[in-house]
């Protein structure tokens, strides 16, 4: 679909998913190859997809110059290995997400251990460790690796045909995250930062930094002032009215962060309890931490320590450790 003269969405399917998980990528011409923002999976389905579309539009996968992703989460970046070997094309990430390529997709012992540590000091009790630990490993499968060459930083501007693209620096949902904004013809390609249904994840692990959740609060706040007409994301579908959907982003976090208050309310709680007694979205639809699958599971409790741990700056909450266990509470609460 053609989105703007030259700038084209591609649909990228993930089996087994609902369609909203489908990914946006999206082709921006140029006089010297073809922008590339976001690969989807490494899957047949998807490869054959994009090929597809590309022919639709008279072009082919030679003609990708540049790779440029969003954020270094699976559903982004699985494909570009692949990618790279039929286009030659240059792969762009931020630095920080560049130096966590070969921990998160290669040689993963380590960042295991370091989220099963994570989750014990957090309350997940010993029976439940191994499933948590491991939810994420079967997407591996979906992911062919590559270095990037161009390491981001934000504030670089990329000429592509008529279109002259910001790269604004927006970590929270991952440390790296990137959005591009046009300010001529007043769109942002937003990855997963801004979503128009879905309330982006943020959580507190090994690599996303120490403070994900008011990283993600200011990103926000840094963009919502931008005179934009239309927000190009990575999932569902383009639309207009930034501000207001930032609006409700920020709502919905003050809204979890009043329901965390209240769960500490019946005394000192470790992330992994407080997780118990809150709701969580998924898909659009509300459910109790019991309900979700595993890897949902582990984000949630990583979604509670990244509100708790901003709560205990504010002094609205307080932490403290128990035999290794970190537990939290209102303040003066024993």
């Amino acid at each position: 679909m053609e989105i703007l003269p030259g700038i084209h969405q591609l649909k990228l399917p993930f089996p087994l998913q609902p369609e909203e998980l489908a990914v946006n990528a999206y082709l921006i011409r140029g006089d010297r190859g073809c922008l590339l923002v976001d690969t989807g999976w490494n899957i047949n389905q998807a490869y054959s997809a994009m090929e597809r579309q590309l022919r639709e539009i008279g072009l082919g996968f030679a003609d990708i110059s540049l790779i440029l992703i969003t954020h270094f989460h699976p559903d982004h970046y699985g494909l570009a290995g692949r990618l790279v070997q039929a286009s030659g094309a240059r792969v762009a990430l931020h630095r920080i997400e560049k130096d966590f390529i070969d921990s998160r997709y290669m040689n993963m012992d380590g960042l295991l251990d370091q989220t099963a540590d994570i989750l014990r000091a957090n309350g997940v009790p010993e029976k439940d460790l191994p499933r948590l630990q491991k939810a994420s490993l079967g997407v591996r499968q979906y992911v062919a690796p590559v270095s990037p060459e161009v390491a981001l930083e934000g504030g670089e501007v990329i000429g592509q045909g008529p279109y002259r693209f910001e790269v604004l620096w927006t970590p929270g949902h991952s440390p790296g995250h990137v959005c591009l904004l046009e300010r001529t013809a007043k769109i942002l390609i937003s990855g997963d930062h801004v979503l128009p249904a879905t309330f982006p994840n943020v959580g507190l692990h090994s690599q996303s930094g120490r403070d994900p959740l008011p990283n993600y609060l200011r990103s926000l706040q840094a963009i919502e002032a931008l005179d934009v007409d239309l927000v190009l994301p990575a999932h569902e579908h383009v639309f207009s009215g930034l501000a207001p959907r930032i609006g409700q982003i920020l709502r919905h976090h003050e809204e979890r962060k009043a329901a965390i208050l209240d769960a500490l309310g019946a005394g000192p709680q470790t992330a992994y309890e407080v997780s118990l007694r809150i709701p969580w979205i998924v898909h659009g639809v509300t459910l109790s931490y019991d309900q979700l699958q595993a890897l949902d599971r582990r984000l949630a409790v990583m979604s509670t320590m990244a509100h708790l741990e901003p709560l205990c700056t504010e002094g609205a909450a307080a932490r403290a450790q128990r035999n290794g266990v970190t537990v939290y509470s209102l303040p003066g609460a024993r």
